[in-house]
C-alpha cells in the first residue's frame, strides 16, 4: 500500500521548537486494517486543517496490519486539541474495537529539522517498546 507522504499544513516559525508525535498501530485482523486504512485519508485531511499542525505523514502496511503516523505540532496543546476534535475523537474510539496494539512517542525538534523522516520515528518507537 502506498504511504501518504509528509505534508506541511502550516510552516513553523523560524527558530521554533515543534512537538512531534510518532505512533504505531497494529490491528487484530486484516478487516480491521482495511477499516483503519479507509479512515486514514479523512484524518490526514483533518490534521492538514488543524490549528498548529506543522506536518503529517502515514506509513500504511495493510497486509501486515500495521500503520505508523508521524506528525509535528506547534505545541502539545495543539496536538491534544486535534485529538479531542471530530472526527478523530470518535474514530479513535471506534478503532479501539479492532486494535491489537498501539504505541506513541513524543519529542521536540527545531522547526529547521522539518520535514521529519521515518528512520527517527521508527527508532524512537522501537526504544519506547523496549522500555515497556
Amino acid at each position: 500500500m502506498p504511504d501518504i507522504p509528509w505534508s506541511t499544513p502550516t510552516q513553523a516559525a523560524p527558530g521554533a521548537e515543534v512537538y512531534v508525535m510518532a505512533s504505531r498501530f497494529e490491528t487484530a485482523t486484516l478487516a480491521g486494517a482495511v477499516k483503519f486504512f479507509l479512515k486514514a485519508p479523512g484524518i490526514i485531511r483533518q490534521i492538514r486543517k488543524a490549528p498548529g499542525a506543522h506536518g503529517v505523514a502515514l506509513r500504511a502496511r495493510v497486509l501486515d496490519r500495521t500503520f505508523l503516523t508521524l506528525s509535528a505540532w506547534e505545541d502539545r496543546d495543539a496536538l491534544y486539541r486535534f485529538a479531542r476534535s471530530e472526527p478523530h475523537r470518535s474514530g479513535s474510539r471506534a478503532a479501539s474495537a479492532y486494535m491489537k496494539e498501539s504505541a506513541f512517542t513524543f519529542w521536540t525538534v527545531p522547526a529547521s529539522e522539518l520535514p521529519l523522516g521515518w528512520p527517527e520515528a521508527e527508532r524512537r518507537l522501537a526504544e519506547r517498546n523496549q522500555a515497556h
